[in-house]
């Protein structure tokens, strides 16, 4: 069974008592939601503080952009990005802070400048060497599934059988973390909407998450103001599309999503409150 209480260094997320909201710290000049907002150090320091005031469980602090298309950065230059900001935030916030990279000597300069979680998106491929440096530091591991890699993941993504292959690719890349040694309690995954996705893929996967959930690992929903919102809207453009989030992320938390990672930490809050109370109502009437 899954371990909903998630406890390293001197952090404890208690995630079956509801879900926790990350927040996004995009520290780059071209991320599809918000590039640029936040590329001086200084302005995502206090973008930083606003996030965790308004409520964020967690900030994801990233230096490379994954949008689609998004061509990779420098080792120097992501480290460059992100190093002070999260020196900047490190004891100035009462949450774990998220490195959001795929180099390993990223994520082992964040983790000694005060990170606590590394969240890689392409699951331990693109860097192996990052599954034992997450693993000697003992602290929580988020592997997303995508398909290719952001340059190419939206050129004609196809699949045989959706959620079979995405299930068995977390799998593998949860047995790679276990063999390097990352405690499967520490083990978060996320199936990537959006990453090597079409349209009715995202919405395939949000109909069946329950499936995911169902490979009892903790899991991280990452839909926030992604492209195929902006579709359903009407071709709103990212920072338009914050409602249409909540309806996934309450989606998401209703089915049993641990982590929900997102722009806009009021609302999520908010539309995670009532989910909460939904479910814990639930739970009353099944008990009686």
């Amino acid at each position: 069974m899954v371990e909903f209480r998630l406890k390293w260094d001197k952090w404890v997320l208690d995630l079956g008592l509801r879900p926790h909201i990350m927040g996004v710290i995009n520290v780059t000049p071209d991320s599809f939601s918000d590039g640029g907002d936040c590329y001086a150090h200084d302005t995502a320091v206090t973008y930083g503080l606003r996030l965790a005031e308004a409520g964020a469980d967690i900030l994801d602090i990233g230096g490379e952009s994954t949008r689609p298309g998004a061509e990779s950065v420098s080792e120097d230059e992501e480290l460059r990005r992100v190093i002070p900001v999260i020196e900047g935030l490190a004891g100035k916030v009462d949450v774990p802070l998220s490195v959001d990279t795929c180099k390993a000597g990223v994520a082992e300069a964040a983790l000694k400048a005060g990170a606590s979680i590394v969240n890689d998106i392409s699951a331990g491929r693109m860097d192996p060497k990052l599954l034992h440096v997450t693993a000697r530091a003992g602290v929580p591991l988020i592997l997303m599934h995508m398909k290719g890699e952001p340059r190419t993941m939206q050129v004609n993504p196809t699949y045989k059988d959706l959620i079979g292959e995405i299930k068995s690719f977390l799998l593998e890349a949860a047995n790679r973390a276990e063999k390097a040694g990352v405690s499967r309690e520490m083990i978060i995954i996320d199936p990537g909407i959006g990453f090597g996705k079409t349209f009715d893929h995202n919405l395939t996967l949000i109909n069946r998450l329950e499936e995911i959930i169902n490979l009892e690992y903790l899991v991280m929903i990452g839909a926030s103001r992604k492209a195929f919102l902006g579709k359903i809207l009407g071709g709103a453009l990212p920072k338009e599309r914050d409602i249409g989030t909540a309806a996934v992320t309450a989606l998401a938390a209703y089915k049993g999503a641990h982590i929900l990672r997102v722009h806009n930490i009021e609302l999520a809050k908010q539309t995670l409150a009532v989910v909460n109370a939904v479910k814990q109502e639930k739970i009353k009437q099944d008990d009686l």
